[in-house]
Formats: structure tokens, sequence, C-alpha cells
């Protein structure tokens, strides 16, 4: 049971110590935290956002800001307990002014986000956000599906892995409600997708 904690604490180390990161020097001068993921080593479902926000910067936990209040609410409107799931991001850490993850940036906090997802095993992958369906859909063959996030957003894709086979589902990042709280109940409707699975 521990040999997934201690891949994890690996990857983790790795992270800190990640100098050739173009985000590793931003962390330092803000006294930030690396974001590596939180939730079970042995969750069913993995989550996958972008990256970092500020809060989860300065205290190293995933979505525990705004976006994180609403995908609390989300997973308790389809009656998932946040500590029974695996949550993380591709990357690592903060982009400076929240911006959107550079193409080199994904290319070097990837690997880590493959690793997490092979320690894990999770039966589903759900993508938050357009950058991660993006990654997830291109690395388990699945690019030639890609679609706009609106076109696919709560459809299952069967995909094989590694350790077998995974169902992937892309979603809205919940940062979507919190700039436009009128799409919320659209983002439980797309949840309610895990109660039949």
């Amino acid at each position: 049971m521990n040999e997934r904690k201690e891949l994890m604490r690996q990857i983790k180390d790795e992270v800190l110590a990640l100098k050739n990161s173009p985000l590793y020097k931003f962390r330092i001068e803000n006294n930030y935290f690396p974001v590596i993921g939180e939730g079970s080593h042995f969750a069913k479902i993995m989550f996958i956002g972008e990256a970092p926000g500020r809060n989860e910067a300065q205290t190293g936990k995933p979505f525990c800001g705004a976006a994180g209040k609403i995908l609390d609410e989300l997973l308790e409107s389809a009656h998932i307990k946040r500590e029974e799931v695996y949550i993380t991001n591709i990357i690592k850490d903060r982009p400076p002014q929240n911006r959107d993850p550079l193409p080199e940036e994904i290319k070097v906090y990837g690997p880590f986000l493959d690793r997490q997802i092979n320690i894990i095993q999770p039966e589903i992958i759900a993508t938050l956000g357009r950058y991660a369906m993006s990654y997830i859909m291109t690395k388990f063959n699945l690019a030639s599906k890609l679609e706009s996030i609106g076109k696919i957003c709560g459809k299952v894709f069967e995909a094989e892995t590694t350790y077998g086979s995974t169902k992937i589902i892309p979603l809205y990042h919940p940062c979507v409600a919190v700039y436009n709280p009128q799409t919320k109940d659209q983002l439980k409707s797309n949840f309610a997708i895990f109660k039949n699975l």
C-alpha cells in the first residue's frame, strides 16, 4: 500500500527541485509551493485540471480557491466524496497572472502527470478544461476525436493504458461557473454522468 505513496513522494521531490522548469524562478520568488495533487492513491476517478492558481500555489493544494468550491459542489451533486478521488493538474507550478500553460511548460510537467496516472491507475480520467482535455486525449490516441470542449463535454471515450482500459470524460473547468454562475446547472448535469458509471 505504501508503494504508491512512496512513488508520489518521489514525484513531489523531483518537482520541488525542478530548476529546468520555466516556472521554477517564479515559484521561488513568490514563496509558492508546487501543487502535486491530493486525494486517494487508489482513486477510481482522477480529475485533471490545467495549472494551479494563487490560492493553490500558496497552500500546495489543488482546487482550494473559488473554482475548488465549485468543484466540491459538483462532486457533491454527483454523490462523490472528494477524498475518494484524486485531483491534480498538468502543470504543477503556478504560471504568472494565471495565464494559460505554454507548450514548453506542458512538455516539462506532462511526464509527471503520466507517472501519476500509472501509479493511481484510475478507471475514469475526467479532464477539467481544454488544455487537460487536449493533453489526455492526445496521450491516449484519441486526438482524432478531439473537437471543441463544448461539443465533447460530458462524452465518454474508451482508452487503453499500460494498466488496462480506462474511460476519459472531458468536462468544463469549474472556473467557468466562477465567471458565469448561470453555467453551474449545466456543469452539474455534466457531472451527473458519474452516477451512471
